[in-house]
């Protein structure tokens, strides 16, 4: 009987631990997996920014309202515990509302202000430009070249007051513009897929969010980095709200197809992906295997005479974890000048070889010369025309143009953060 009671409450305790398991994997019914924004739905569901109602609905057409996108925008900033600290000046909001204390926090911090009647509106609905507004708002100033406008086809429909706030998070990358690339729709109203994008691409650069808008962020711990000994630095921050590989830092990560020197050129993609898992010394998971690292190349400066092998100069700028989160990075080759060559071991086999081709023809030639008016002379003409064949072949190999770089699909190599990584938890 007791066996009976323990078998029984342990079923209870696996059941009643099962069901939060469940809910936070379940799928999105109203999103496939072939849908544009998938990946930035799945992330915010996930980290509950944005939630699903209770049949597992999210709604990705529809337009979000201002409460709405406050409240997930407090999320994100980790300031949806915030005190709040203020008074109530909004004739349309209510003590008894449930959004109440979101909205004054929203006041608090100045992330979406009211009206000038006096109203705060929380189910009207965002339009694209306000939304872009907020973020640029939120974020770390920087020159913001309106220039970049003119890259979209209806550039001339951006507000006057909304055309820096466009051009600063079209720089960051904090901008949504599908279906078509090229158009910016800022009027329109923002879906709650267009949102979830915002807002995954916020949480993956929250390191570009100014430091009075973030919540409380604790650094737990500092652990390190092994992966080369020379690296300039192997700290990782580990805090409640992220990991940041700090600048310095070196990851290893390995080709995913062939690369070919002499077929790249500037402006090309080039994929990597993480071979192994790349964790702390201590156990920290920060990028599991198989996240594809994603760059391009800068430029690819051809072999030149006199042995000089060809360099090329690659810069990563994103990697995507396997569950879809893009963390934004700035990592180029750890080697000389930042360049990916042909190493020393290559270049003197290169040498070698035609220093052996150059004493195998000048000893050829040394036994013809003295064989023909003195068979005798054989030894002699092989010790002079070995040592000049030799010498001849080693002036050729180091004069001719050096090695193309080439490098194997899985082949590894070497990069180093030239910022701080922010990996979101």
């Amino acid at each position: 009987m007791k066996k009976l009671l323990a078998g029984l409450m342990a079923i209870s305790f696996i059941a009643m631990n099962a069901v939060p398991a469940f809910a936070a994997t379940r799928s999105v019914v109203d999103v496939s997996k072939d849908y544009w924004a998938q990946a930035e739905i799945a992330d915010v569901v996930s980290n509950s920014v944005m939630h699903l109602d209770e049949e597992g609905y999210f709604y990705p057409e529809r337009s979000i309202s201002r409460v709405e996108f406050v409240k997930a925008l407090l999320r994100v900033l980790a300031n949806d515990n915030l005190n709040v600290e203020i008074k109530n000046i909004f004739s349309d909001v209510a003590e008894s509302d449930a959004d109440y204390a979101d909205i004054l926090r929203s006041q608090q911090l100045g992330l979406v202000y009211g009206y000038p009647n006096g109203t705060f509106q929380p189910a009207k609905f965002v339009l694209r430009d306000e939304a872009q507004s907020v973020i640029s708002h939120i974020t770390k100033d920087t020159q913001a070249d309106t220039s970049i406008l003119t890259y979209f086809e209806d550039a001339n429909k951006v507000p006057n007051w909304a055309r820096v706030p466009y051009a600063k998070s079209l720089s960051y990358g904090i901008y949504v513009n599908y279906p078509n690339a090229k158009e910016l729709r800022p009027t329109e109203e923002l879906t709650r897929a267009e949102a979830a994008v915002l807002l995954a691409r916020l949480r993956s650069k929250i390191g570009l969010v100014k430091q009075e808008y973030i919540g409380d962020e604790k650094v737990l711990a500092v652990e390190h980095l092994s992966v080369k000994r020379n690296a300039p630095n192997d700290e990782v921050k580990i805090t409640n709200q992220r990991n940041i590989i700090l600048q310095g830092n070196v990851l290893e990560v390995a080709f995913s197809d062939r690369f070919r020197s002499e077929a790249a050129q500037a402006g090309d993609v080039v994929t990597f992906k993480a071979p192994v898992d790349i964790s702390t010394d201590e156990g920290t998971l920060l990028i599991p295997a198989g996240s594809v690292f994603t760059g391009k190349v800068l430029d690819v400066v051809a072999p030149k005479i006199f042995n000089k092998n060809a360099r090329v100069y690659v810069q990563i700028t994103e990697v995507c974890l396997p569950d879809g989160q893009k963390v934004d990075l700035n990592a180029k080759p750890f080697y000389k000048d930042y360049a990916l060559k042909e190493g020393p071991w290559m270049t003197a086999a290169r040498l070698l070889a035609y220093t052996v081709a150059g004493g195998s023809v000048g000893t050829g030639a040394g036994v013809g010369f003295a064989f023909i008016p003195d068979p005798d002379k054989v030894g002699t003409g092989i010790a002079i025309g070995a040592p000049v064949g030799a010498a001849i072949g080693l002036v050729t190999g180091l004069i001719r143009p050096g090695l193309e770089y080439h490098a194997k699909a899985g082949e590894e190599i070497y990069v180093i953060l030239c910022d701080d990584a922010s990996i979101m938890k």
